[in-house]
């Protein structure tokens, strides 16, 4: 008998490589409880590294202080540079850990982001059904960086993203406004979010329709509007500038990117001009040849929308664009810092194997290969 062909080699095979909802569930539950105990014993044993909580926990104390225009609200790594949500969600972190002071107290609550945060993406790699249960190990014992941003360094980065996936959860559930509205609160905390933003109006869009969609955007903007009202009130130039500058000019020593260039070359606007020109040359290339593709392609759908026909997008391919369109963003972008691998890291091996055509096993135990959804 062959060695693969005994019958504890083909249930183990099936159990990790095969899109089975019962391995997948089961393989889910031991991460969550391998990565509970990791993040424990990482917080217990590393040592905390302070890069910009104190910075954040200053920046709160301005807004306690009463300070409500933007240009005066800093820290000792410098001024505000985050939309108004980056405050208040550092605000409720101040009260639970005495004003910034009980920083272990803030690595347990990060643990808990960390932990919802993965239960978010094993859910949406469950909705997928392309995904089988060995890609989970990929999320969760590849990468002590995506720890260390977590647990030991407090980021807002992994904040925004959380939010994110809430919404990302909520779309793929076909629940369009919580969606919206958990991605608008997201983009108030980091301005990162809004990569997105291309693919998720398309998706809106050929799932919703023209006048569905406007009044969507439309609750995003005044989400926005509501959470940055008293820095509006007070001075909302100074909050628009320095919440949502475009145009921000990043310090070269910090930058992951780009390294092999002169500082003059990084720091030169033709530089950054042709880098948003090809950004948005990758965008229209994937946009019109890759996003929808099972469905025949965003040209079609949008001939269809024109005609009064809707889409509802499969899972695999609202996914798809996300995903794609969030990494192009990240290809090109101007300047990385290391906490920005939280912006993708998690939707990387749904990338490497989503095309992979693995068997699947059904709910009711019959073998099929997966399809495009």
């Amino acid at each position: 008998m062959a060695f693969s062909d005994r019958p504890l080699v083909r249930s183990i095979s099936c159990f990790l490589l095969t899109v089975n909802s019962s391995a997948f569930i089961v393989t889910s539950v031991l991460l969550l409880l391998a990565e509970s105990v990791l993040c424990t014993v990482i917080i217990q044993k590393v040592p905390y590294t302070e890069i910009d909580w104190s910075t954040y926990m200053q920046q709160v104390d301005c807004y306690m202080r009463g300070i409500r225009n933007y240009s005066l609200i800093e820290g000792d790594t410098g001024p505000v540079v985050y939309p108004a949500g980056h405050i208040f969600i550092y605000r409720i972190l101040s009260a639970l850990t005495n004003g910034g002071k009980d920083i272990r107290r803030g690595q347990y609550i990060f643990e808990v982001f960390y932990l919802f945060t993965l239960i978010l993406v094993f859910r949406i790699y469950y909705k997928s059904r392309k995904i089988p249960s060995f890609v989970l190990t990929f999320l969760c014992c590849t990468s002590y960086r995506i720890h260390s941003i977590f647990i030991l360094r407090l980021f807002n980065d992994p904040i925004a993203m959380l939010l994110f996936y809430i919404a990302l959860n909520f779309w793929l559930s076909h629940h369009w406004l919580a969606g919206s509205i958990f991605y608008s609160v997201a983009v108030s905390i980091k301005m990162n979010v809004l990569l997105f933003a291309p693919a998720v109006f398309f998706i809106l869009l050929l799932n919703n329709g023209p006048v569905k969609t406007a009044l969507l955007l439309a609750i995003c903007g005044m989400v926005q509007l509501y959470i940055a009202i008293p820095f509006l009130l007070n001075d909302p130039i100074s909050y628009l500038k320095r919440s949502f500058d475009l145009g921000r000019v990043f310090l070269f020593k910090w930058t992951v990117n780009w390294r092999f260039l002169h500082e003059e070359v990084f720091l030169d606007k033709r530089l950054h001009v042709t880098l948003l020109i090809l950004h948005a040359l990758l965008l229209i290339a994937f946009a019109g040849n890759v996003w929808f593709r099972s469905h025949g392609g965003l040209i079609l759908l949008l001939h269809n929308l024109s005609r009064g026909l809707r889409t509802r997008i499969g899972s695999n391919e609202v996914l798809m664009a996300l995903f794609t369109a969030n990494l192009l963003g990240i290809c090109v972008a101007r300047s990385l810092h290391y906490q920005f691998y939280s912006w993708y890291f998690h939707s990387l091996p749904y990338l490497l194997f989503s095309t992979v055509p693995f068997e699947v096993i059904p709910d009711d135990g019959n073998t099929a290969f997966i399809k495009q959804r």
